[in-house]
C-alpha cells in the first residue's frame, strides 16, 4: 500500500510506464478541490507534490477562507502589514494567530478551521469600580490568562465591571461570555494551589450579566457565582477553576456597520461584601464554535 501511495504522488506517472499519478492533476483542478477543504486539510495535502503545493498557495483558494472584510480587520489590528503586499495565505496565517490591539488589551484571531472571527477583551480593557484602590483590587500576573494578568478582588461592597468595544464584526451569530475564577491561585513546588480566604458573598445574591448592541439587541442573565452547599467528596465545583458565564447571543448582518457592544457584570447590593474573585476577560466567539469547544471540554 505504501508503494502504491508513493507511485500516486510521483509526478508524470506515464513517463515511468505506469498509470497516471496525483502529480499529473493540473494545479488549477487541485485548487478547485481545495476550495471545499479546510485550511488544516489544505496544508496537509500541500506536502504531496509540487502541483498540490502550488495550489495550496493560490490566492483564489485562500480568499474564500478569509472573512469578507479581512482588509478592514488587517487595517485595524495590523495596519503596517498592508504595505507588504501579502498573499492571501500569508494574511490568513497572520490573522489565525492571536493579534493584540488597543494597547494590548484586546486580541483578535481567526478560527483555524472555519476562518471566522473571534475576540477576547482583557480585564485591563474594562472599567472596574475601585480598581485603583489596592485595598479592594490587585493585578495578578499569571500564565492562565491569554493576557498574562487578571484582576483579583479582595473585598468590596459595590462590584461592577463594564466594557465597550466598537468593531466591524463579520456577519455571524456571536456569543459573549465573562471568564472568572473563584479564589486566588498560584504555583507551589510546581503544583497549582488555590486560596479561598477572601472568597465570600457570591452565594447570597446573584451577579447580573448583560450586554446591549448599537442596533438594539440586548441580553441579560443572573447567576450565583458560589454554590450554597459543598459536596463532601468533590467540594465546591465552582471554586478553583475558570468558568465561562454565557451572557447571550447577538446577530451581525451583512449590512451592519461597525457595531458598538456594551457589556457589564455587577452585584451592587451593598447589604453585604464580596471578595476572592478573579476577573480575566470577555470573549466574543461565533456561537457554534463556542458550543463545539464546550462539547470538547474546553469550556466549563
Amino acid at each position: 500500500m505504501g508503494a502504491s501511495l508513493s507511485n500516486l504522488t510521483e509526478s508524470n506517472g506515464y513517463s515511468n510506464g505506469g498509470g497516471p499519478g496525483l502529480g499529473d492533476i493540473p494545479e488549477s483542478c487541485v485548487a478547485c478541490v481545495f476550495l471545499y477543504l479546510t485550511p488544516p486539510e489544505i496544508c496537509n495535502l500541500a506536502r504531496l507534490n509540487r502541483a498540490f503545493r502550488g495550489a495550496a498557495s493560490s490566492d483564489s483558494v485562500w480568499e474564500g477562507k478569509l472573512p469578507p472584510n479581512y482588509r478592514d480587520l488587517l487595517d485595524l489590528v495590523m495596519p503596517e502589514e498592508r504595505e507588504r503586499n501579502l498573499s492571501k495565505k500569508d494574511i490568513f496565517a497572520l490573522l489565525s494567530r492571536p493579534v493584540p490591539f488597543d494597547d494590548g488589551n484586546k486580541e483578535l484571531w481567526l478560527d483555524r478551521v472555519t476562518g471566522r472571527v473571534c475576540m477576547s477583551i482583557s480585564a485591563k480593557g474594562m472599567a472596574i469600580t475601585g480598581i485603583e484602590d489596592r485595598r479592594y483590587w490587585n493585578w495578578l500576573p499569571t500564565e492562565e490568562s491569554r493576557f498574562n494578568v487578571v484582576a483579583y478582588l479582595q473585598q468590596i461592597w459595590w462590584f461592577e465591571v463594564d466594557g465597550v468595544v466598537k468593531f466591524p464584526f463579520p456577519a455571524d451569530i456571536y456569543t459573549l461570555s465573562f471568564r472568572t475564577h473563584l479564589g486566588r491561585f498560584s504555583k507551589r513546588l510546581g503544583r497549582r494551589v488555590c486560596y479561598f480566604e477572601h472568597t465570600h458573598g457570591w452565594g447570597i445574591k446573584p451577579v447580573r450579566f448583560e450586554f446591549s448592541t448599537s442596533d438594539g439587541q440586548q441580553a441579560s442573565t443572573e447567576c450565583c457565582l458560589d454554590d450554597g452547599q459543598e459536596d463532601e467528596i468533590n467540594g465546591n465545583h465552582k471554586r478553583g477553576c475558570w468558568i465561562d458565564y454565557k451572557v447571550g447571543e447577538f446577530i451581525v448582518t451583512d449590512s451592519d456597520p461597525d457595531m458598538e457592544l456594551r457589556f457589564s457584570m455587577k452585584q451592587i447590593d451593598c447589604t453585604h461584601s464580596k471578595g476572592g474573585l478573579c476577573v480575566d476577560s470577555v470573549s466574543i466567539i461565533p456561537s457554534d464554535l463556542k458550543d463545539r469547544r464546550r462539547r470538547k471540554g474546553v469550556l466549563k
